[in-house]
């Protein structure tokens, strides 16, 4: 069943669990995601950010539309980094159910002024809204941010931001970043931050660019003839224990990315004279199928819905 950001993510805030926010730009990856939350009985929340919404437009919309309202899980249909208000306006418009307005590169007051905006619109028309304050380092197409302009959210000023415009979940910098490198080792996250501002904040709060990056994916990835550098994610441990403090949406791209050119390259290594679109791309939903249940079960929505 489509329903709004609200209704899935309300409940995951108050039983302490996480709801994966998967990005999709195809059909293949829309079905890897709703299926398998069907399957394990979990709510769902399927992602465009506005590349996938310019490369897939209103079709790609409406595929998401189709098989979240015919599934039996609750699903919603959220804008990723909405840049403007004209973009949460257009996605609204195109059915979104959710959307995020993402103005954090603005200077406080900008952020505050144009969510409160983005707010006042989307909720006269009952879709539910996110937004971001403090800044995740890393690449997410349009959004580039260098480390030294990185920072992490105070929890104070996520306080005042909150009651200023009256957003329904708020993304938070609590040391994740976009993309499939995200530091050495085990990337730091401030646990003690996300306690603070759970601890002030009743509303669910969203974790951005938590992309596990699983070793076994990026090996197989390397194997199939990808090249890629010293990958690394953020470690299960760390989402379970997040999940128990406020962090009730979790944004998850680059596991999918990855699973998909995976299943993508060992078909075709194995059979270069493969020219099957269907026995290329199911592999792919079926790798990606896989990293799915993994995030699903690792932040405890399974058998929530």
């Amino acid at each position: 069943m489509l329903v709004t950001g609200n209704d899935i993510l309300i409940p995951a805030r108050a039983g302490k669990y996480g709801v994966a926010a998967f990005n999709t730009n195809n059909m293949e990856i829309t079905q890897a995601i709703i299926h398998t939350a069907e399957k394990l009985r979990s709510p769902v929340i399927v992602q465009m950010s506005e590349g996938a919404i310019k490369y897939g437009g209103q079709d790609l919309a409406n595929i998401v539309k189709d098989i979240a309202s015919r599934a039996s899980v609750p699903v919603a249909l959220h804008l990723d980094h909405g840049s403007s208000f004209a973009s949460a306006l257009n996605a609204i418009r195109m059915g979104f159910t959710s959307v995020m307005i993402d103005a954090s590169h603005h200077p406080y007051d900008e952020n505050v002024a144009e969510t409160r905006k983005v707010v006042e619109a989307a909720h006269a028309l009952g879709v539910s809204v996110e937004a971001e304050l403090g800044r995740l380092g890393g690449i997410e197409e349009h959004v580039v941010v260098d480390e030294k302009d990185a920072f992490l959210t105070d929890p104070q000023e996520a306080v005042a931001f909150v009651n200023a415009t009256g957003v329904d979940y708020l993304a938070i910098a609590i040391g994740t970043s976009h993309g499939a490198y995200k530091g050495k080792g085990r990337p730091y996250i401030d646990q003690a931050r996300i306690q603070e501002i759970g601890g002030l904040l009743s509303i669910p709060l969203v974790a951005h660019g938590s992309s596990g990056v699983p070793a076994e994916i990026v090996q197989r990835f390397r194997d199939a003839g990808g090249e890629i550098g010293d990958a690394a994610g953020i470690a299960d441990e760390d989402l379970e224990l997040a999940t128990q403090h406020g962090i009730a949406k979790v944004n998850v791209d680059t596991d999918l990315r990855l699973a998909s050119t995976v299943g993508i390259r060992e078909v075709l290594k194995a059979n270069p004279k493969e020219f099957d679109p269907r026995k290329v791309f199911g592999p792919a939903r079926d790798v990606m199928a896989q990293v799915i249940e993994h995030k699903l079960r690792v932040l405890g929505s399974v058998g929530k819905a």
